[in-house]
């Protein structure tokens, strides 16, 4: 084995002993619980603009993205439009013509201005409405035709119905080898009175949409080292490897 080779194999050991250290995971789980007090994912920015996830997120994305290639990455869920940046500033890393497809219910003026006049929003494309809509639906079924590599990220309504209908959109347009990012699962293992006065809670978020969805598709898993070895991260059971075409 050589030196790389036995680097790999080590931290492939570290990881999956991370996943199995239950004081540790308890101790993390305690620690997002405590810094979202705070609103701590708003406290960063992706080249100039804020990008409201956890930093250990971003270096995971990164590196799906490296690993993938994706010419089409659609993202539910756009805010501020930070994510949208980071994406587009990996596609250009990458070079060629990958594109970014953001859509959100309802993209505020001061968001678009700031996403447009963005250096890199040559690679970025946006659909004001909702994901679930038939109509946006179609534009992106639209997008994604001829792509060779596609990765879906989604992060917009909470709700067990409204995730699940994502998926059940979106979910086909993802390639053999890419991957299907489903944010916020970590929902369903939050305290009761965590989420009152939203639309989604225990029994009705993220979580549950993918539990049901895999029940019925083979052609995802759940790929529990990105988990793992984060350990910080709003998406678990959320990184969702397509390994069937």
């Amino acid at each position: 084995m050589n030196p790389l080779e036995e680097f790999y194999a080590r931290k492939a050991e570290h990881i999956r002993a991370l996943g199995k250290d239950r004081e540790l995971l308890e101790k993390t789980h305690d620690w997002m619980i405590h810094t979202s007090r705070y609103f701590y994912t708003y406290n960063f920015t992706w080249l100039g603009v804020p990008v409201i996830q956890f930093p250990q997120d971003l270096l995971a994305l990164q590196e799906i993205i490296w690993q993938v290639k994706p010419d089409l990455i659609i993202e539910t869920g756009i805010a501020h439009g930070g994510s949208l940046i980071f994406s587009a500033s990996m596609l250009e890393l990458i070079g060629g013509d990958g594109e970014v497809l953001g859509i959100d219910i309802d993209i505020r003026a001061h968001n678009r201005k700031e996403i447009e006049k963005h250096k890199l929003a040559r690679r970025i494309s946006m659909i004001e409405g909702s994901s679930t809509a038939p109509d946006v639906a179609a534009q992106v079924l639209e997008k994604a035709k001829g792509k060779r590599q596609v990765m879906v990220v989604l992060d917009s309504n909470h709700t067990h119905e409204h995730v699940s209908r994502e998926l059940e959109l979106y979910s086909p347009l993802v390639t053999n080898g890419s991957y299907l990012v489903v944010f916020d699962t970590m929902i369903e293992d939050l305290p009761e009175d965590f989420s009152t006065g939203r639309s989604w809670g225990k029994g009705n978020n993220p979580k549950t949409a993918v539990w049901e969805f895999l029940k019925t598709s083979d052609r995802f898993i759940i790929d529990k080292d990105i988990e793992n070895k984060l350990l910080i991260t709003p998406a678990p059971d959320g990184y969702l490897r397509c390994v069937k075409d």
